[in-house]
Formats: C-alpha cells, structure tokens, sequence
C-alpha cells in the first residue's frame, strides 16, 4: 500500500451539471459554496461516455469500468421470470465498485442515493439505496421504507424519518423555484407538483447524507442527487434565453426554475463542505452536461432513452483538498479517471484492467502509480451482493419516474413483450458500448440482430447500422443502407449520414449539393456548419475550412470535432504548430478520440517532435485498434526515425490487417 494522500474523500455527483449555466451564476455571485470549492482547487469540463445514460454513467464512475465491463446497459432489466421488467438494481453489477474495494482494504464508506445501488450492498460503512428516498404513498399515509434500502438494517429507525414528502412542501418552498406560483391553477397545470417531487428527493438524500457525515466515522462518503437533471428535462426549454417555439406565458412562468435548482445545489453543497472540513479531498462531478443555449433540441425524438437528446458531452469537475493544485483548469478528464484517482489518493493501487488512469495533473507532487491486475481476483470482504431482494411497490415507482422522464415506455400489454424490449435496448446499448470505443466488429454482429428484430424503432436501428458500416469501411454497404431508411421515412440524422457517407467516397460536390438541400431549421446549424467545413475540407480550401470551423467554435467552444477539424485544415496549410495546438485542444476536450490524436501524431511528426509523435499514435491505436493509417504512420516512424525494425514491421502488419484487436486487460494508458 503506497502512501494515503487524503485524509478523506467526499464524493458529490451532480446528474447533469453543466459549466453553462453554472458560470453565469458564479458571476453574479450566487454559487459561493462551489465558488469557493473552486478557488482552492482545480475545475474542468469532464468527457461523459456513450451511450449518456446515468446509470451506465454512474456506475462507471464508481467502478473505473465501461459498461460492458461492469454490467450496467440500461435502465431496466427483465424481471427473473420473464415477463415484465423492473428497473435496474445494483446487485446486476459484475465487478467492484470503489466502496468495495475500500471495504476490502479495511475503510470505511458511506454511498447515498447512488444510480443504481438498490438493494443496499453489506459493506464496511453504511449504504442508502437510490429507492431510499422515492415516496410510495400518498400525502399524510404511512409510508414505509423500500425493503434492503439500508444498510446497515439498524439505521432505519433514524433515517426513516428524515424523508421529505413532496406535500410536506409548501408555497414559500416551491416559491422560490416559481415567483410566480400564485398564477397558476394546480388543478391544469401538473409542473408544479414534478418541481416538489424533485425537490423532496434531493432533500431525502440530503438529510440522509449529511446525518452519516455527522454522526459514523468514515473515509469516503459518496453521494448522488438527480434533481439537475429532472429540473433539465422538465424546464430546460423555459430557460433564458426563450426559444421561439416555447409559449411566453409559460416562459415567464418556469423561467427561474433552473438557476433556482443550481442555487438549492450549491446550498447544499456548502453544508457537506462544512461537515467535510478543508482536510477532506472534496471531488464534485457530473455524469454529463444539459444544452441550454442555441443547441437546445426543439424536440424530443420518438425513440428509447430520446431524452438524452438534451445531454451534452461535457459535464463539470470540481476537486480541491491537500495536495490538490489550486485555483487551476485542468483538460482531458473523463468519467473512468474517476475511481482510479480515488483510489490513489487512499494510497491503493490501480487494477490495470480499469479503462483510464489516475487525474495525475491534479496533484501539486504527482505520485507513481501503483498497479495490481485486477481487483476483481483479490480476495477478500467487499460488501458485495449475494442477492437482490426487492420491493415491488418501489420498483413500480422508480418506473414511474423513468416513464415521466422519457426514458421508457409505458409498459402496455404483453407482459413477457416488456422483457424483450428490455433485453433488446440492453443489446443495442452494449453495441454502442463497443461502438463508441473503437470495437466495431463487435458492435455491428449486434446492430444488425437488434435491426433484424420486429420494432417500431426499426429506422433508429437501422441508423445505427449505417454508422457501423461506415465504421467498418462498408462504405457502399452502408449508403445503400442509409438511402434505403431515407427512403422509407426522412430524417435529419439519415440526410447528414448520407451527406458524410458522400464525403467519404470523394464526392464532395454531391455532398454539397445534398447540404444544400437540408432545412437549417430542422438540423441544428452546428451540424450544417460542420459539414460545409468538411466539404471545404475535401475540397482542400482549408483557409475557408478553418474559419468555418472557428465559425462553430465561436458557438460551441467545447465543440472537439470542430477543434479537430481546425487541426486538419492547418495539416493542410502546412501550419504544423497551429494544427499541434487545435489537436490538442480536441483531446483535451474529449481524450477518447482517436483521430484526433492520430493528427496530433502527423502534426508532430511534420514538426520534427518525434517521440511526443510516437506516443499520440500510441493512444490513437490504444483507443482505436482497428486505425490502419495510424500504424502506418507509427511504422513510418519506428523505420524512418527511430531505427526500430522490429516495431515497424508489427505496425506494417497490422497496417494490412486492421481487424487486429488490442488485448482487453491491456491499459490503454500504461
């Protein structure tokens, strides 16, 4: 065991924070608990991964693991028998999570409200499941806690009571949320109601947070609040600025709801910050961002999970504690750094089959990294589940909130169909899984069952299909595809795969033209801009290129693909040192991006910087293993430069044979 470099850890989630909304409301000085969280220690945008559905998300922040390593792949699992289906439990992951492996290692941990954590898992500490706090009876009823949503069992009788009912909240509460609370009939108008549920939940988990932090003796403590999020799917729209589309009454009605939710947070936050103390190392994150500028979607689409349209790329972290820099920003964070910096800060070692390293830039003294292979073969008391008992009646709620949400259908008819579905959506999530981290010949053998099965989502699938052709370099295969879903029912994300699939083939012109053609009002402009970028790209008039790149920039300063494409046009230009530096700007955004890292690697190879070009091919194969051209180019280098023989022929190979995969207990970033 290396050296303890905290005291202890808090653990803030955020579900759905994002730097947006929050900077303007640091500016005017209404966020000073985060403001001084801030000042005393690093803060960043944090990549999310796909597919952004919190519970894949979350649980891959708590265990250092991608979802089809972890087992978390949707939001519902299919009851055991069969027929019907239930919300996703805890006991369904595979692998450890960070508070096992501290249990393990003889710490102690308290886990509130985690997404998901139900039933409460036995370990060294105390655990409040994420059903804890869902209110399963009507006002002034008894209402009793969920079956296996504490543990230790003991402390139900002290945290029972802590719960908020939404009808405990009254106009003073919700007044703040809505000035204009008076103005609306109740009995029409049911948004009111969602803010107090929302409200009453955040406060549960709250109350049962800071009495743990309080009254145990504990060395993390890790809790989770959802309300951002709900308030962003429910009232997102009414922010400032209002869109065209959205009513003025209801404008002026909800506008407040969302800086009001930012405010309860940050009030929050200040409490855990004064039960923590300066001596803790204090790490708040979210899972993923929300729009909520020009690139809010005017609707919502008609297909599983479509709220997490509304998802944005980039969530916020915060951390600051002893040996954290402070009053720093640091680039290139993502969800799976999460643990692995944990972890290092309680002096245990990185299990090297975890997908990320430790955030090594946050600490004033770096330290080594210590490695064990997997703590999934350490043997010891983790806490984990044996079973998962449960509670039909709060399963049934915790439903409830997902179908209000968007994020299932109601369930209707045919008890055993329901379980089909949710077996199906968790084989499309894992595709997308293997998809978006470089393995699509796994992803496509799925796509195309999911495809291949009776759905009304049958277009999405397919959709996702095209993609992995073009992936794969089916490029015919795959515009074939995408002409014959355009035909059967037009969409923007079909017209701009076949703008893209045109782009590959050379045929900017038709590319073009197919652009032209396109509703601005119906796409989103950033993505029209893109394109006209790319063809002006192919078109080698990089000069234009670039300034419609920065063009996007100017909107969207998080965009990476713009980011990378500003390196493309000035590889064009023969602007190495500008192409060097709009690279790395792509990967410190989003570090998962192989091609971006792969024209890092070109511009540092022109600028004659040849072993920091080696390694950006290194991560661009790392995290793309299947990237003939980027073996080429790291051949290239081993013959041409490095008067490596051996390695250059290895990447000759593998230039020719691109179905080669990566080991998977191979670390990407060793």
């Amino acid at each position: 065991m290396a050296e303890r470099l905290a005291k202890k850890v808090l653990l803030i989630g955020w579900d759905a924070a994002d730097w947006k909304v929050i900077t303007p409301l640091l500016d005017a000085g209404q966020m000073p608990a985060l403001e001084s969280l801030i000042n005393r220690g690093v803060m960043g945008n944090i990549a999310t991964l796909d597919p952004p559905f919190s519970p894949m998300l979350w649980t891959s922040i708590a265990t250092g693991h991608t979802a089809d390593r972890h087992g978390i792949i949707h939001f519902t699992q299919p009851n055991e028998n069969g027929r019907g289906i239930r919300p996703i439990l805890g006991s369904t992951r595979k692998v450890k999570a960070l508070w096992n492996i501290l249990s393990q290692n003889g710490l102690r941990s308290n886990v509130v409200g985690w997404w998901p954590s139900h039933p409460a898992e036995p370990i060294n500490g105390a655990m409040v499941s994420n059903f804890y706090h869902k209110a399963t009876a009507p006002a002034h009823a008894e209402w009793n806690l969920a079956p296996g949503s504490i543990h230790p069992p003991e402390l139900a009788e002290t945290l029972a009571p802590l719960r908020v009912h939404p009808a405990e909240l009254t106009g003073a509460h919700l007044g703040a949320f809505v000035p204009r609370l008076n103005e609306i009939d109740q009995t029409e108008d049911r948004r009111i109601t969602s803010i107090a549920k929302i409200i009453a939940d955040a406060s549960s988990v709250h109350a049962a947070a800071t009495w743990l932090m309080e009254n145990t003796e504990w060395d993390l403590t890790a809790v989770y609040y959802d309300a951002i999020d709900h308030f962003g799917h429910g009232f997102m729209k009414y922010h400032p600025p209002r869109q065209e589309h959205i009513p003025e009454e209801d404008f002026e009605l909800y506008k407040e709801v969302i800086d009001a939710g930012y405010r309860f947070h940050d009030m929050m936050l200040a409490r855990l910050l004064e039960l923590a103390g300066e001596d803790t190392t204090v790490v708040l994150l979210s899972d993923h961002g929300f729009h909520s500028d020009k690139l809010r979607p005017r609707g919502i689409p008609k297909i599983p999970a479509g709220p997490a349209v509304e998802h944005r790329a980039f969530g916020i972290l915060c951390m600051a504690g002893p040996g954290i820099k402070s009053d720093e920003r640091i680039n290139g964070a993502s969800l799976l750094n999460v643990t692995p910096t944990i972890l290092t800060l309680f002096g245990l070692p990185v299990g090297k089959d975890m997908a990320a390293p430790p955030l090594l830039q946050v600490f004033v003294d770096p330290p080594e990294i210590q490695l064990v292979d997997s703590w999934e073969s350490i043997e010891g008391d983790s806490g984990q589940h044996v079973d998962d008992a449960a509670d039909p009646w709060s399963e049934q709620e915790a439903l409830r909130q997902l179908i209000e949400l968007g994020y299932i259908d109601e369930p209707e008819g045919d008890t055993a169909q329901h379980a089909k579905d949710s077996a199906r959506d968790s084989q499309f999530n894992l595709a997308r899984v293997y998809y978006s981290t470089g393995r699509t010949n796994e992803a496509l053998p799925l796509f195309e069952q999911v495809y291949a099965q009776d759905s009304k989502y049958e277009h999405h699938y397919g959709i996702w299909v095209a993609h992995a052709y073009r992936s794969a370099g089916e490029i015919d295969k795959a515009l074939a595809l995408a002409q014959q879903l355009n035909d059967q029912q037009s969409l923007a994300s079909i017209s701009l795969l076949i703008v893209d699939l045109h782009l590959d083939k050379g045929e900017h012109e038709q590319a073009k033209r197919l652009l032209d053609q396109l509703d601005p009002v119906e796409i989103r402009s950033v993505e029209m801009i893109l394109r006209k970028a790319q063809i002006q790209l192919q078109s080698e008039a990089f000069e234009d290129a670039n300034n419609t790149f920065n063009s996007v920039l100017e909107r969207d300063p998080d965009n990476a693909r713009a980011w990378h494409g500003l390196a493309k046009g000035h590889i064009g230009l023969k602007h190495y040192g500008d192409a060097t530096d709009a690279a790395l700007s792509a990967v410190a955004h989003l570090y998962h991006y192989p091609e971006a890292h792969f024209h890092l690697g070109v511009a540092m190879t022109r600028l004659g910087w040849i072993e920091r070009a080696e390694q950006a091919f290194q991560v661009a194969i790392f995290q793309r293993p299947d990237f003939p051209l980027a073996h080429k180019w790291l051949a290239k280098l081993y013959r041409r430069y490095l008067g490596n023989t051996e390695r250059a022929k290895l990447h000759e190979e593998r230039a020719s044979s691109p179905r080669w995969e990566a080991s998977a207990h191979t670390p990407c970033w060793k």
